[in-house]
């Protein structure tokens, strides 16, 4: 089993920092910041938190596209692929990069299924937590296939609580722990149950999409229930190519992981997911127009490669 590491949760825009973060550090399945308005990038999040470890930094592991990946590229420290190339970050974890990397104190990780999984591979030496999780996290980062039932857990309780930090801890534990009946398991199922309140708030918004063009696009603003925003972005996409939820401020936009849409180019974001990005609404009418105006891409071929059938 690899050193037992702290763990620390963070994503692109909410990075940690760095004097936070005790020891050698790595960064496991997050992507460099795209460009959103004016306040978050690669050059005002992500590189100064690079700079900021320094030395400190043992490997950052991620599968994001991100036009600023090339400025690493013949620093090891930095395993850097696409989502193409990659659907879940945990296959990119093997022994031999936790055996080359050695010894570490933080890792720092997604907040995510994929992330924690991740972390949990790490731990253990490069060794998936159990047969199948590899496939497992691939099948719930790109919402194709269908995950065995501890993934299935395991995404619910973290959509039911995606705020909850001492969950994140209990889903690597149990992982690492092999799946042991005890604390973590129940803190597990507890937030799983709760899951089937927030599938009745998708069931109403769903009721609610309109379609515009290539788009259907719902407006959460009046909805005051729990509610799972994948789910309903998967329920948009039903009804057209492209799903959008005003939530919060932000429009998040999706498409199916392999029909070809690339809306980080589309909308000239610099980095991220390419079927699934967050932008201010404000943007509203202009990812609208430009959703209209591409070119109707072409879906991307799936294969075991891609997809994981173990």
């Amino acid at each position: 089993m690899a050193h037992h590491a702290a763990l620390a949760f963070a994503s692109p825009r909410l990075l940690p920092k760095p004097d936070k973060l005790n020891g050698r550090v790595v960064v496991i399945d997050i992507a460099f910041a795209a460009t959103v308005g004016t306040s978050v990038s690669y050059e005002l999040t992500t590189l100064p938190f690079i700079r900021g470890l320094g030395d400190r930094l043992a490997a950052w592991v991620d599968h994001h596209d991100h036009d600023r990946h090339q400025d690493w590229r013949t620093d090891e420290r930095f395993v850097l692929c696409t989502k193409a190339q990659h659907g879940g970050c945990p296959e990119i974890v093997t022994p031999d990069l936790v055996q080359r990397t050695g010894p570490i104190d933080t890792l720092c990780v997604h907040m995510d299924l994929d992330g924690l999984y991740s972390a949990a591979k790490w731990l253990l030496g490069g060794k998936e937590p159990y047969r199948g999780a590899d496939a497992d996290a691939r099948a719930v980062d790109t919402r194709i296939g269908e995950p065995g039932p501890v993934a299935l857990r395991i995404d619910q309780a973290l959509r039911a609580r995606f705020r909850d930090d001492q969950l994140r801890r209990s889903v690597v534990w149990y992982l690492v722990g092999g799946l042991a009946a005890g604390t973590h398991a129940d803190v597990i199922n507890s937030a799983a149950a709760e899951f089937a309140q927030r599938a009745a708030g998708t069931a109403v918004l769903a009721s609610r999409f309109t379609l515009r063009g290539r788009t259907a696009i719902v407006d959460t603003s009046l909805h005051s229930g729990p509610f799972d925003k994948t789910d309903l972005l998967l329920e948009g996409q039903k009804r057209a190519p492209v799903a959008i939820v005003r939530d919060s401020g932000q429009l998040t936009v999706a498409a199916a992981f392999h029909s070809g849409w690339d809306f980080v180019k589309l909308f000239e974001l610099g980095g991220g997911m390419p079927t699934r990005v967050t932008i201010p609404e404000a943007s509203l009418a202009t990812v609208l127009r430009k959703i209209e105006e591409a070119e109707l891409p072409s879906p991307m071929a799936i294969s075991p490669a891609t997809v994981g059938d173990e």
